[in-house]
């Protein structure tokens, strides 16, 4: 017997109440199991596919957006007609532990405690990094590396009453046909 042919489609089952769900045969269960991680799998696939998508059309307009604010990262916003894009790139630092912990060492030698700049792991704090007087940062800046993350893209569609009051306003537009 075909379990496909009488069982309820995944769009149904939505409306069914939780007792008949339940009360399906076990091998309609497993196939609507099937059904539903094979769905999943295809939106990620697309929403991957349109966020690559999204990505190379706004990529060039981020990052002049990004340069024109002095920001190597962090999040930048522009308008497309009536679409507001945000654009978060996040900052991946990274410490070099070898050097980490020879600095620690010149700092325990200096009469100081370490425990002051660094967390004990070898760590450290980004916030704190910027708030140390230069000669300290000058010393930890070769065990840094800072890396970027993955941008998204964050596409909002302005009402009219949101448009008009945003900052980024049809008075700053460029005319229609103009550069961007």
């Amino acid at each position: 017997m075909d379990t496909r042919s009488n069982r309820p489609t995944l769009d149904a089952l939505r409306h069914l109440p939780v007792g008949e769900v339940i009360a399906l045969p076990a091998e309609h269960l497993a196939l609507l199991q099937s059904d539903a991680r094979e769905a999943l799998d295809a939106a990620k696939r697309t929403l991957d596919w349109i966020e690559g998508a999204i990505a190379l059309r706004y990529e060039q307009r981020a990052v002049g957006a990004r340069a024109a604010a002095g920001k190597d990262t962090g999040i930048v916003r522009f308008e497309d007609g009536t679409v507001e894009v945000s654009v978060e790139l996040p900052k991946r630092v990274e410490w070099d532990q070898r050097r980490l912990a020879a600095l620690v060492e010149q700092i325990r030698a200096g009469g100081e405690d370490p425990g002051e700049y660094v967390e004990l792991t070898f760590k450290v704090s980004e916030r704190a990094y910027a708030a140390w007087p230069e000669r300290i940062r000058g010393a930890f800046e070769p065990a840094r590396t800072v890396r970027t993350g993955k941008p998204s893209y964050r596409l909002t569609i302005l009402n009219d009453v949101a448009l008009r009051d945003s900052p980024h306003g049809p008075g700053i537009r460029p005319a229609i046909g103009g550069p961007r």
